[in-house]
């Protein structure tokens, strides 16, 4: 079973919607999907259809989500989102375990340059999707 589109909904919602913050290093962004990452993409313009297609080819299935329980494909579909498909890969790898997962995101985020910045929505987002990799849909 496929979990995706529970994923896409919380992470979408994490990303929330148009931004041309200019402390934002992804730029132009809508719903997660930067002008950085897509310069030939009408960021203003993206559709959530869109963005969803985006995210499912390439976040979700390049990092493998659907071979994975839905606590760690939540987690690490997140985490690729938002810092990057090798980030979430190497993470994953070396913490695989979502306690000590999401302890090396926050610590990485601490780092960033711009953590002053954005580090609050960033640790609220890490404890949301946690708390939610805790229910898997379907089940409750």
């Amino acid at each position: 079973m496929s979990f995706f589109l529970n994923a896409f909904a919380l992470v979408v919602g994490e990303e929330g919607g148009y931004s041309t913050n200019p402390a934002d290093p992804g730029g132009e962004t809508k719903w997660g999907i930067s002008k950085r990452a897509y310069p030939d993409l009408d960021i203003a313009a993206l559709t959530l259809e869109q963005a969803q297609g985006i995210y499912q080819r390439d976040y979700w299935e390049p990092l493998g989500c659907d071979a994975m329980p839905w606590s760690t494909a939540l987690l690490v579909f997140d985490c690729g989102v938002n810092m990057g498909l090798s980030v979430a890969r190497l993470l994953h790898a070396s913490y695989p375990d979502a306690v000590q997962f999401q302890a090396e995101r926050a610590l990485r985020y601490a780092s960033m340059v711009n953590f002053p910045s954005f580090g609050r929505g960033w640790m609220r987002r890490l404890f949301t999707l946690f708390k939610a990799a805790q229910i898997t849909p379907g089940s409750a």
